[in-house]
């Protein structure tokens, strides 16, 4: 897709967003290597991770790996245009055996001067209850223009952000919290803060962050609908992450009832749930 100030591309596998490039055809998004070999995935119907990687409902367990099962699936075009598109995903006897849920997915992109939006819409058209997480996970280049060093480059969110963030052992969210990394409204990125995995902000008051550093353009991320914010990089690799979640991992002691998980949306027979992410290149 390009409409002559963004150009964009987005693969039926995984419905993923794997190229965002400015007017200039300089590339926002990292381009996946071994280290993670991802762009942005779509991470349904569970964000990070279950207790043993088993969902359990109704007394049968079910193996769910990290993130789920949407990333790995190819959608079904709804349609295509110059600057916009829509991808589905529905149940199947394949999603059914590691999730009883029925489940319509959908995902729209579209380019609107410099914003790329993308629209999830979630809807039941099961008879019973439809519980799950659904998230974001765009990576981008870090540094956003060579020769800048990695440690210049901070996010500035729209709101002071003084709330502990979370942690992960092995996967699983900590039980306790941690004094934030974020100093007002910035968050200085250098390798070093993710030794122990995403930094978490559980209940973020901003719903925007900007990711620039001197020199270089900037990249705005806006969300609607999404409850958590996950922010990663893994060693080795020239990216972050800035994941607007809504759900997270299970705590390293819940390994109940996957209806009871905290977090999980709710979603009723014949609803829907709609969550939004803007990305604007600036």
């Amino acid at each position: 897709m390009s409409n002559g100030t963004l150009s964009a591309t987005v693969k039926a596998d995984g419905a993923e967003l794997c190229s965002l490039r400015d007017a200039a055809g300089a590339e926002m998004l990292w381009q996946g290597a071994p280290v993670w070999p991802r762009h942005a995935p779509v991470l349904f119907p569970i964000v990070g991770r279950l207790k043993d990687d088993t969902l359990r409902h109704e007394g049968k367990s079910y193996r769910m790996t990290q993130h789920g099962f949407a990333r790995d699936k190819r959608f079904a075009w709804l349609n295509r245009s110059a600057t916009a598109c829509r991808l589905v995903l529905h149940e199947d006897t394949e999603s059914r055996a590691v999730y009883p849920f029925a489940f319509r997915l959908e995902i729209a992109y579209a380019l609107d001067d410099d914003v790329l939006e993308q629209r999830f819409t979630l809807s039941n058209p099961g008879r019973t209850v439809l519980p799950a997480s659904l998230g974001a996970h765009p990576g981008f280049t870090w540094p956003l223009t060579d020769g800048v060093d990695k440690a210049a480059h901070v996010l500035e969110f729209a709101e002071p952000e003084p709330a502990p963030v979370r942690r992960l052992t092995d996967g699983l969210l900590q039980d306790g919290s941690e004094p934030t990394p974020i100093v007002g409204q910035t968050l200085a990125l250098e390798p070093g803060l993710f030794a122990t995995d995403a930094v978490i902000l559980p209940e973020p008051v901003s719903r925007s962050v900007r990711y620039t550093a001197p020199g270089t353009p900037a990249v705005e991320l806006a969300w609607e609908g999404f409850r958590q914010l996950g922010i990663w990089s893994r060693e080795g690799g020239d990216f972050v992450c800035i994941e607007p979640w809504h759900g997270t991992a299970s705590p390293t002691d819940f390994d109940g009832e996957f209806l009871d998980k905290p977090g999980l949306m709710l979603i009723q027979p014949d609803e829907r749930r709609t969550l939004s992410l803007r990305i604007r290149l600036c």
